[in-house]
């Protein structure tokens, strides 16, 4: 555990990482109070710290985090940042205050297999997503979309039994990291639609990084639902069940779910992970719509590392 004894001054430190260790609220703001010019701060499988709080960070304008598990529920204040990324085990942080915040990384770490803590999860997703429904660049991995997807196919709980609705997002850039498969269908399908500002979408088709596919579906049969058609899109189209059956008609499918669900976008890009493509790029038709004739498509492949962004 980091438990300062004597005063820390570290006038010119602009950069802190802290890597897995034990520190309380206290401890880190001494280590905050000492450290002036502070502009990014990067956590890794902390515990401890109730609370962290960066309000008398004025200049602190990045902050990272990853945590695989923590017992302790936290609370982030930080009005001050401009980019956040988490890369939580359980959404175990509260975003307090993130009210300068102009681009956010989210990510879930790992699912336990539970099914009411699944449930519980689908309304903490949606709770992070309105306190982001003001940033305009975002990026999302492939548990949280399918995170989301479920709490679309279930369908929103009533309001006064703890259910949260799906926010308006003021999103501009959206950026994807997912297993292209239809367990992240329904997902994207609703955050297109309550993104009615987006003018640039990136997909990143992964091999990996994400709960098996299994997953969902078994979730979903303990709720009594259909499996098989939990998974079409409003539009009627039908998708791969594992990313290694993806196929060029599929990636067509999912650039007109794309345009048909988005009214200001002007660019979409596709980056295929090379390692599970069993099809050549140039065999995607692209689908032309008469409201979307001005967007940009462009489609590639290259070997994206599980770890890139996260």
């Amino acid at each position: 555990m980091i438990v300062p004894e004597c005063t820390i001054s570290w006038t010119s430190l602009q950069k802190l990482s802290l890597t897995c260790c034990s520190i309380s609220t206290g401890s880190m703001a001494k280590i905050l109070s000492g450290c002036p010019v502070l502009e990014n701060l990067t956590l890794d499988y902390w515990d401890e710290l109730n609370v962290l709080d960066l309000s008398k960070s004025l200049r602190l304008r990045t902050l990272e985090q990853s945590n695989e598990w923590s017992p302790v529920r936290r609370q982030i204040v930080a009005p001050h940042i401009h980019c956040l990324s988490l890369y939580d085990s359980e959404l175990s942080c509260t975003l307090v205050d993130v009210s300068s915040l102009a681009e956010a990384n989210l990510e879930i770490s790992y699912v336990q297999d539970c099914n009411s803590y699944i449930t519980f999860l689908q309304a903490k997703g949606l709770k992070m997503l309105k306190k982001l429904h003001n940033v305009e660049k975002l990026t999302f991995g492939g548990n949280f979309i399918q995170l989301l997807s479920l709490a679309e196919i279930r369908g929103l709980v009533p309001i006064h039994c703890g259910g949260v609705p799906f926010p308006i997002l003021k999103v501009k850039a959206l950026t994807l990291d997912i297993k292209m498969c239809q367990y992240v269908i329904p997902g994207i399908e609703r955050l297109l639609q309550i993104s009615p500002d987006l003018e640039t979408l990136t997909v990143r088709g992964r091999t990996n990084f994400q709960v098996p596919e299994e997953f969902a579906g078994n979730y979903l049969k303990s709720q009594g639902f259909n499996v098989s058609k939990c998974w079409r899109s409003k539009d009627g189209a039908s998708w791969n069940k594992y990313c290694e059956d993806l196929k060029a008609e599929h990636v067509s499918s999912l650039v007109e779910l794309v345009l048909k669900n988005t009214e200001k976008l002007n660019k979409m890009v596709v980056l295929l992970d090379e390692r599970y493509l069993n099809f050549k790029i140039e065999d995607v038709v692209i689908p032309t719509l008469r409201n979307n004739k001005n967007v940009s498509v462009v489609l590639s492949n290259t070997k994206l590392m599980a770890l890139e962004k996260w």
